[in-house]
């Protein structure tokens, strides 16, 4: 292939312009912001898991404490009945009148265990519910966190972009003045060749594999022809030759 020597130089420009684009490319993919608010993320998910089993207790508790008032209630209504009937005098039987205190003495035991059985399930309740409020304001406390990191990430990408987007519309005005079969001879070198495909030829080295050209090459690229479009011997890339070549 055969290309005016301007147009050879040119590439590297070219190559300049698609250089600084990876470079931006990988900035933006190692912005410290991503792993922050990956670790955040994670933190909020245990976090958020944690805040649903303390809910979910509280709510238990809330029950079990409902039920456990109900059941004293019922216990006490029971035993305010017998003590009225006991009071009334209407059981006369000495019996009755024993068999009646024994129940109103078993419902008074009852009553209290039930109403320990309250007091246990509201100390666990208050627990649960104290768990809650720790939980939700640390919830929020990383979301803000997570919310911040994201604004810092976006307005970080945003610059980025910007930086982008002007590069690759200088890539495009120089692009425009070189041929299409040298520019594609360029692009498919590159994408093989790990994002370099065209390199000066400086002091008889190539700058994309940093290997100095041996005689024999030396030879047949000053032998070349101005015009012609020296390769690598050893990576292949576009050999861009200037006054620093050494030959």
């Amino acid at each position: 292939m055969n290309a005016a020597p301007a147009d050879q130089i040119r590439l590297l420009d070219i190559q300049a312009f698609d250089v600084r684009l990876q470079q931006l490319a990988h900035r933006k993919r190692s912005l410290p912001e991503h792993a922050e608010i990956e670790s955040l993320n994670k933190d909020l998910t245990q976090l958020r898991d944690l805040l649903v089993a303390s809910t979910t207790e509280e709510s238990d508790c809330s029950r079990e404490q409902t039920k456990a008032e109900q059941d004293v209630d019922q216990v006490r209504q029971r035993a305010n009945r017998d003590q009225q009937r006991l009071d009334s005098g209407a059981v006369t039987s000495p019996k009755d009148l024993e068999n009646l205190q024994r129940e109103i003495a078993s419902l008074a035991k009852r009553q209290g265990d039930l109403e320990d059985v309250v007091l246990e399930v509201m100390e666990r309740r208050e627990a649960a519910q104290e768990r809650v409020s720790e939980l939700t304001e640390r919830v929020s406390s990383v979301q803000s966190k997570i919310d911040d990191a994201t604004a810092r990430r976006d307005a970080a990408s945003e610059e980025i972009d910007g930086e982008a987007a002007t590069a690759s519309k200088e890539r495009e005005v120089v692009a425009g003045s070189i041929p299409a079969d040298l520019l594609k001879l360029y692009d498919k070198l590159r994408v093989k060749e790990g994002g370099v495909g065209a390199a000066r030829l400086y002091q008889r080295r190539c700058e994309g594999c940093r290997i100095e050209l041996d005689i024999t090459g030396v030879n047949e690229v000053k032998a070349a022809s101005p015009d012609t479009v020296v390769r690598c011997e050893n990576c292949s890339r576009i050999l861009v030759r200037t006054s620093e070549s050494g030959l």
